[in-house]
């Protein structure tokens, strides 16, 4: 298979020094496969699944063949916090993590025993390559006086300087709870997430500058027309989104709470803003629903990402099997580093643990009030 030509993707990377500035990466996509070569693809890696005692584990924005393929081979498809936790305590002595290159050094740093593979990885994330490591440990040098909370979307090395990890699904906890403790907070790298976070728990939060490439792209003028054409939309917006969007949501919340949101909302038409991969999951759950993407910009307008992330493209069936046939691709990490992103990962996964609860969603927003509590309405 012949892949497509790379394609060159510009991201904000606004740091203390380089204020303005635009960084530029690359994404290289597969080329689609034909029917017959996705069935041939799929069978082929579910041979070596077995054959390498591995299990797969994929985030809810790539492709949907490969999120069907983990699911019917035993693996997992979710969040970022899910797959972490999924692929700590599977038994399989390799993973393979269909996502971006963060996602594999979270699963390495819970596993230093397994070997972790990936499609690609070279598969990065705007808001990882839009907070370098030795920036951000001159910032918080600035700071000591400050808990240093780090989202999940950034290296191994960043993660080794923080005081905690958080994924979008236990943010608004985790904050809240340090908040009540009078902890002062050091943010990165996502400034959206960060200001709704902020917003919610009136935390005393400095932020570090960065956007995903998928949701700043959303455009809160174009959601205004969008809701006035589709009057009986509900709008599920991530908070990575601008305050512009997440202000016209009926939910915010993590990808895993959108899905259960569009599954459990008694609305016919559904606006999301977050990528357009988690539209596979959603239409499982949901199959009576029209779903819409939320705008990135006016029809007659260019934009970056088209609301998917292009490094998350980069997964895909064929890239699958050739790791698992080669044992290609494999995370390494210096083991001294990752002892020390460890431990704020695992203060994330315990904090988490204690704060379960079963969701049992009607239908009904108002009477499920409490199954979005800390998420929405916004």
């Amino acid at each position: 298979m012949t892949a497509a030509p790379l394609r060159t993707v510009a991201f904000d990377l606004p740091t203390a020094s380089h204020p303005g500035a635009v960084g530029q990466a690359w994404a290289r996509v597969p080329a689609p496969l034909s029917t017959a070569g996705r069935a041939e693809a799929a069978q082929r890696i579910r041979a070596l699944l077995a054959r390498e005692n591995a299990v797969l584990v994929a985030h809810y924005y790539v492709d949907g063949d490969v999120q069907e393929l983990a699911e019917a081979t035993g693996g997992c498809v979710g969040d970022s916090l899910e797959m972490a936790r999924f692929g700590r305590d599977h038994p399989a002595a390799t993973l393979v993590v269909a996502g971006v290159r963060f996602m594999g050094e979270t699963a390495k740093i819970l596993s230093p025993a397994k070997r972790v593979l990936m499609p690609d990885l070279d598969a990065s994330c705007s808001l990882d390559l839009g907070c370098p490591a030795p920036a951000f440990a001159d910032w918080c040098d600035a700071h000591p006086d400050r808990t240093v909370v780090v989202y999940a979307n950034t290296s191994a090395a960043v993660k080794a300087r923080a005081d905690w990890v958080v994924t979008s699904s236990i943010a608004l906890d985790l904050v809240a709870d340090l908040h009540a403790r009078g902890e002062k907070i050091l943010w990165a790298p996502d400034r959206h997430l960060g200001r709704y976070v902020q917003a919610q728990t009136g935390a005393d939060m400095l932020l570090w500058q960065g956007a995903c490439l998928v949701h700043d792209e959303f455009k809160g003028t174009e959601l205004e027309l969008m809701r006035a054409a589709y009057p009986d939309a509900r709008v599920l917006a991530h908070p990575e989104s601008p305050s512009s969007v997440l202000a016209q949501a009926d939910v915010v919340g993590s990808t895993t709470q959108l899905i259960e949101a569009a599954r459990c909302l008694d609305a016919p038409r559904l606006i999301v803003a977050t990528d357009q991969g988690i539209l596979h999951k959603m239409r499982q759950r949901a199959p009576g629903k029209t779903f819409l993407a939320a705008p990135t910009a006016g029809d007659s307008a260019t934009c970056k990402s088209c609301a998917h992330c292009p490094w998350m493209a980069m997964n895909g069936l064929a890239g699958l099997a050739h790791t698992l046939e080669h044992g290609a691709n494999e995370i390494l990490l210096d083991p001294a580093l990752a002892r020390r992103a460890k431990a704020p990962i695992d203060r994330m996964l315990d904090f988490a643990d204690t704060r379960k609860r079963p969701v049992r969603a009607s239908g009904d927003l108002a009477r499920d009030g409490a199954l979005f509590q800390r998420v929405g309405p916004a």
